[in-house]
């Protein structure tokens, strides 16, 4: 295989979120760079793409994932403007909140916390004023966890687990177990006895802590996921001479013999030559790529431990809408009750009425559950929280599960950077070193900074090259 002529030739491997950042960087703002993007599924996305249901659902799209995303999310947000993805009509804004189907006043149930539009930070207090189905003691508890956090800037100086920090803090039972656990749970993937406060900081900071109110939104895509990011940069990339190559795995690395030379690089067989790559691929398939090569960077990502996230897809009669676009749930898995979230895709979707997504994180114990047994249990946890006896009977249901949907977070976890020992070799991955969990903004993050590297030794090269000739130039009159 010959690799693209002309131009820096840079291999881009994987077509995640990261990948994807990283090529549309490169085309982007590194002039000259010649592209390759390689990823071995048939479709780009990652752990963020549709899939084709199958079964009793045929032909229908579904996400493997559910995603909220950020207002804070600034990169991810350039990245859908750069590849003409118009964020205000590819997501749903919402404020920030947490909305349960059962909210008494008496505070049996759930809670309604839902910011208002008022300028940060009132409108934190305002939803604090607002909120229903919460004491005063849980009100008093969550307004000093945000005045000390802010005080503190949002930093631990020594980490700890999640559940240890809500315990100095003094946090209620109550909110607990209706905002800080489904938040931790949400945005780090990871239990709140062994998530990291650090990282938790950092999501709240950005959240409830927001200085831009905008910033504390949340943003539910109306594009499923391949749609959203991956087919649009896709075709950005092709439009600027970039190859996009997907059903391609690439096989082995080889660095350069010499400085200045090539990396070689197997792609589905064949061997073609790159002057850098980027690796965007999974952390355990960059591992083994690494492993002789850099093989201490190769065992630090060998080290990563993961947790599942489970979707369940419900199918009911399109005329279903829910009250809002999606609610938060009461699990308890020892009951029966795994949903954490359900999101109506009708009211994100015209072209999907009628059916509901509840998400189930950290979904070890889920995973382990025969698909419907999951699902059946699920569909009777949505027909009990809305008091809608017809959602234990949905038309059809999928549930997919993504065993490794991100890195375990954990307590002073070691993440590496983007920049490697080796010349011209970039990473990329939502687990690269952040102060954010793996979401999809630290995915594009990391692939900005790759590109950035990747153009800063360019850039080193060209110099390189130049001094060289430069100094073996012969002088006037000399014989070579």
């Amino acid at each position: 295989m010959s690799a693209p002529e002309g131009g820096w030739r840079v291999l881009v491997a994987g077509g995640g979120w990261a990948g994807c950042a990283a090529a549309v960087e490169l085309a982007a703002r590194h002039g000259g760079a010649s592209v390759t993007l390689a990823e071995s599924a048939r479709s780009l996305g990652g752990r963020a793409r549709a899939l084709q249901a199958g079964g009793a659902a045929g032909d229908t799209l579904l996400d493997n994932g559910q995603h909220i995303l950020l207002g804070a999310y600034g990169e991810t947000l350039r990245m859908l403007r750069q590849v003409g993805v118009d964020p205000a009509q590819a997501l749903l804004r919402l404020p920030l909140q947490m909305r349960y189907p059962y909210a008494p006043p008496d505070g049996s149930g759930g809670m309604d916390f839902v910011a208002p539009r008022w300028p940060a930070p009132w409108h934190l207090a305002g939803a604090l004023l607002r909120a229903r189905g919460l004491a005063r003691a849980d009100k008093l508890a969550l307004a000093r966890f945000a005045s000390t956090a802010r005080r503190m800037g949002w930093v631990l100086y020594h980490d700890c687990p999640v559940e240890e920090l809500l315990d100095r803090f003094d946090q209620t039972p109550r909110v607990k177990r209706l905002l800080w656990h489904p938040l931790c749970i949400a945005a780090l993937n990871t239990p709140p006895e062994r998530a990291s406060s650090q990282v938790f900081l950092a999501v709240l900071r950005d959240s409830l802590g927001a200085w831009r109110r905008a910033a504390s939104d949340m943003l539910l895509p109306r594009l499923d996921m391949g749609a959203l990011f991956p087919q649009a940069a896709a075709r950005y990339l092709e439009g600027r001479g970039a190859t996009v190559m997907t059903g391609c795995r690439v096989g082995a690395l080889t660095p350069p013999a010499q400085p200045g030379g090539s990396w070689r690089a197997l792609l589905a067989g064949q061997e073609a030559s790159f002057d850098a790559v980027v690796l965007a691929t999974p952390a355990s398939v960059s591992a083994s790529l690494l492993a002789p090569l850099e093989p201490a960077l190769a065992a630090r990502l060998g080290a990563l431990d993961y947790e599942p996230i489970a979707t369940c897809y419900l199918q009911y009669d399109t005329t279903l809408r829910l009250d809002l676009p999606f609610y938060a749930l009461l699990d308890d898995p020892p009951a029966g009750r795994w949903g954490q979230f359900v999101f109506d895709r009708g009211q994100l979707d015209a072209a999907q009425p009628g059916l509901l997504a509840v998400v189930v994180s950290a979904a070890g114990e889920a995973a382990r559950l025969d698909q419907d047994a999951l699902a059946a249990a699920i569909a009777a946890q949505l027909a009990q929280d809305l008091a809608r006896p017809a959602l234990a009977a949905p038309r059809w249901s999928r549930v997919i599960t993504e065993k490794r949907a991100t890195f375990a977070c954990t307590p002073g976890l070691d993440r590496p950077g983007v920049e490697t020992a080796l010349p011209g070799l970039a990473l990329a991955g939502d687990y690269t070193a952040s102060d954010y969990p793996a979401t999809l903004e630290t995915a594009v993050r990391s692939g900005a900074a790759a590109a950035t590297v990747i153009g800063a030794y360019r850039t080193l090269a060209l110099e390189k090259r130049s001094l060289s000739h430069t100094d073996g130039a012969a002088a006037p009159g000399s014989v070579r």
